[in-house]
């Protein structure tokens, strides 16, 4: 895991201002995260997939729509909140996390209730969209021709595909982030080791 998916703030863009000579940490950056960036592709992929497969009166459109966007701003929230809670941020990461495991379910049900083939984890297909989703550069521009072109079910086990590597991702984040929860605290102890350093300095 990299530094900046350990942490939940990037360097630059979308930060919440802090002053980086003062007690709150940077925070912020939630567009470098890779759960942020693979988070945005099952939104996306989401979107179209409703679109074209359900019918818009369908409440399972409201649902897994809203589903994939709480997974995506929940990962917003919580980085923007890191600054000053690192508890509001491991629990935000948690609610994007069980949103997303909302969000598969919906899609299995789609696949079992239709008679639709799963795809093996380690199937050909769902190593060819493993593979394709390892550029971490990686945007819905990527898919956005299966999920114009292909049949639902291959549309719904790409998007399972997708939503199994967002969970990897959040997965990791919210372990590092409760590692460095436990050895530096949160703002409190920021607060704390600030004022001492300040004291120290007079």
């Amino acid at each position: 895991m990299t530094s900046r998916d350990a942490r939940s703030a990037g360097d630059e863009g979308d930060r919440g201002g802090a002053n980086p000579k003062g007690f709150i940490p940077p925070h912020g950056g939630y567009r470098d995260l890779r759960s942020y960036q693979k988070a945005l592709i099952v939104y996306d992929a989401t979107v179209r997939f409703c679109a074209r497969f359900l019918d818009k009166r369908d409440r399972t459109v409201d649902q897994m729509v809203q589903a994939a966007r709480s997974g995506k701003q929940n990962i917003v929230e919580g980085s923007m909140a890191s600054g000053t809670s690192k508890e509001a941020e491991i629990k935000l990461m948690n609610v994007a996390r069980a949103s997303l495991e909302e969000l598969l379910e919906d899609y299995r049900d789609f696949l079992r209730t239709r008679g639709m083939p799963l795809w093996e984890k380690d199937s050909r297909e769902a190593l060819f969209v493993r593979k394709l989703g390892a550029d971490p550069h990686t945007s819905y521009e990527a898919y956005k021709a299966y999920f114009e072109t292909r049949p639902p079910d291959v549309c719904a086990n790409i998007a399972i595909c997708l939503i199994h590597q967002a969970n990897f991702l959040l997965d990791r984040q919210i372990r590092a982030l409760e590692k460095a929860f436990l050895e530096q605290g949160g703002l409190r102890e920021a607060m704390t080791r600030a004022r001492l350093a300040a004291r120290a300095r007079d």
